[in-house]
């Protein structure tokens, strides 16, 4: 009998434990809002680990989570969704892997050729 008792006090505090709540964006970074500047583009798979993000080029305006400008010189790439598309990864300031599926990505991304249009949605 003092074993069940023993057994019973020490389970109280396990059952009385306040569950934690989970995150709003489980196991995604919904932080792709702050890429800007330099962008490098990897899309060679062996890569994948070291970008990131992993990104979907979308060509419908609508259903992209992000509208991006490529702005043509690194200098003026200084505001949300405005990127410079940089040749070389050493020079980049974020380095995303481009996916051919959208599942797997993080976000989607559609490039357009007007900069007041360059939106990030949330």
């Amino acid at each position: 009998m003092d074993i069940l008792l023993s057994l019973w006090l020490a389970l109280i505090p396990l059952l009385s434990a306040p569950v934690a709540k989970p995150a709003a964006s489980v196991g995604v970074d919904r932080d792709f809002c702050r890429v800007y500047g330099a962008v490098y583009l990897e899309r060679d798979p062996k890569y994948r680990n070291t970008a990131s993000h992993t990104v979907f080029l979308n060509e419908d305006e609508a259903f992209a989570d992000m509208v991006v400008y490529r702005e043509g010189n690194k200098l003026f790439a200084d505001a949300t969704a405005v990127w410079y598309i940089t040749p070389t990864k050493a020079f980049a300031d974020h380095v995303l892997y481009v996916t051919d599926k959208r599942n797997f990505a993080d976000f989607t991304v559609h490039f357009t050729d007007v900069r007041a249009y360059a939106t990030c949605r949330e």
